[in-house]
């Protein structure tokens, strides 16, 4: 069974760069939404709160059921998900009315704690985040502090449960990756066995099983997701996949070249069909320079990589 990391995204800018950090750890993860944690999957070995852009008291702010998973994997929440651990375990996170945000370091670390093994006395970590902790559950204690926030990280002292006002993710943070490997693996005990191309090869596998000798039509817009789907759909059942990329008249300038460019670096055989004008229905003839644009949909098939 493939283990797995799971990132419950609360908003933040910086969700994205967390899971490439824990996938350069050799480990596959999964983001998903804040409140879509798979409760019946045993696959997941730890999970991770991601920043956000609400305070904790927004009444907009996302929440989540701890009780989903702590107590269950371990878990390391960052920023906001530091700082929602402490909310709801009874602990006190306030307004303070100014944004802290830069470099900070971090002068006091509990080094026997696994979290922080490896690292170096007055360590470098980055801050970004407008409300403080001021108070910490009873059931945890401080194991790092810098200059200005005392709780900079804290560990539950019952359950595997670590949190971070700062940001391990970001370049800044000059010991993050530290940080996360020893959550992710020494914490989690991931095995570091995946891999970008074992990814490919298990998912090519999956296709083949699920689709088997049926014909798939996909949308391909040109942008990524449209994109990396059809290069494994095409490795997994090749001439069974149909690919219809459709110039609708409101495409960016030279963007459905580049597309095809894109394309043709990578397929051996394709085929490209034109169609008539678009947008009549849409009134595009009314639109300043409509008269002298060319809205033609191109139709690409077969594309075989």
């Amino acid at each position: 069974m493939q283990q797995k990391i799971i990132i419950l995204d609360f908003g933040s800018q910086t969700t994205q760069l967390i899971g490439r950090r824990v996938r350069e750890l050799d480990t596959f993860c999964e983001i998903l939404p804040y409140n879509k944690f798979p409760k019946d999957d045993p696959s997941v070995i730890g999970v991770i709160l991601s920043g956000s852009p609400y305070s904790v008291h927004a009444p907009e702010a996302f929440k989540v059921d701890l009780s989903e998973f702590i107590g269950k994997v371990p878990v390391l929440g960052i920023c906001y998900g530091a700082q929602f651990i402490s909310h709801v375990n009874g602990g006190k996170v306030e307004q303070t009315g100014t944004r802290e945000y830069g470099r900070a370091n971090l002068e006091s670390i509990a080094l026997d704690n696994p979290l922080f093994s490896g690292f170096e006395k007055g360590s470098q970590v980055w801050m970004s985040h407008g409300d403080t902790i001021t108070a910490i559950p009873d059931d945890y204690e401080i194991i790092a502090s810098t200059g200005d926030v005392r709780f900079a990280a804290f560990a539950s002292t019952k359950q595997p449960v670590w949190a971070v006002q700062f940001h391990p993710e970001v370049y800044h943070s000059l010991q993050g990756k530290q940080l996360l490997k020893n959550f992710v693996v020494d914490i989690c005990g991931s095995r570091q066995e995946w891999s970008a191309a074992s990814f490919v090869e298990s998912t090519v596998k999956e296709l083949r099983e699920q689709v088997g000798n049926d014909r798939v039509i996909l949308g391909l817009s040109g942008g990524v997701d449209s994109s990396v789907c059809a290069t494994l759909l095409n490795k997994a059942i090749g001439k069974n996949l149909t690919c219809i990329f459709v110039d609708h008249g409101m495409l960016r300038k030279n963007e459905f070249e580049k597309v095809m460019e894109a394309i043709r670096a990578s397929a051996e055989r394709y085929r490209c069909g034109r169609f008539g004008k678009v947008l009549q229905g849409l009134g595009g003839g009314n639109r300043p320079g409509a008269e002298t644009q060319d809205y033609r949909p191109r139709l690409c098939r077969g594309l075989q990589c």
